[in-house]
């Protein structure tokens, strides 16, 4: 007779983002810094990306949906939005120029395994020049461009708050 198992299989969408996004391990250490929103209608992807930035210490959020996603992107202002392109009701571009309306300054990283740079279309008539990377994408390579992506958002923001520092100091001096 065979052992008597007791467990329950949970949908992973009852799963809690926070448990994925937090690994055990590394449960009691604090993250701080910029928030990395990551959105795919395929939660197992949007949870192990989410895990793999988790882990290496960024700050994460994620959404299984554009509308979801938008709703999130204007409550806390990510400072990276990592979006799937084909995604239904509202893709990855309508997604990545709507954040950027209410956060001029988020960076953006789209993924994909079907889109082109015919997709990205619509945003460059925009003036908008996103980044297209192909799924599969290897944990390490999205950890590169994320950290590149964070990186050059700050050296934006640092010489954009220079620039605002030597304005006031020029109207200061003038009073």
């Amino acid at each position: 007779m065979a052992p008597h198992l007791n467990f329950e299989v949970v949908p992973l969408s009852e799963v809690p983002t926070v448990e994925l996004n937090d690994p055990g391990e590394h449960k009691d250490r604090r993250i701080e810094g910029p928030i990395v929103l990551v959105v795919d209608d395929e939660p197992l992807v949007a949870d192990s990306l989410a895990a793999i930035l988790s882990f290496a210490g960024y700050a994460v959020v994620t959404a299984y949906g554009g509308p979801h996603a938008l709703e999130l992107a204007i409550s806390i202002r990510p400072a990276l939005l990592i979006s799937d392109v084909a995604m239904p009701q509202m893709n990855g571009v309508e997604l990545a120029m709507a954040v950027l309306k209410n956060s001029p300054d988020c960076g953006i990283l789209l993924f994909s395994g079907h889109a082109t740079a015919r997709d990205l279309a619509p945003a460059r008539a925009a003036g908008h020049d996103f980044t297209l990377l192909a799924k599969p994408l290897h944990p390490k390579e999205m950890l590169q461009h994320v950290s590149r992506s964070l990186r050059g958002l700050e050296r934006a923001m640092s010489t954009a708050n220079m620039g605002q520092v030597i304005t006031q100091d020029l109207f200061a001096e003038s009073d």
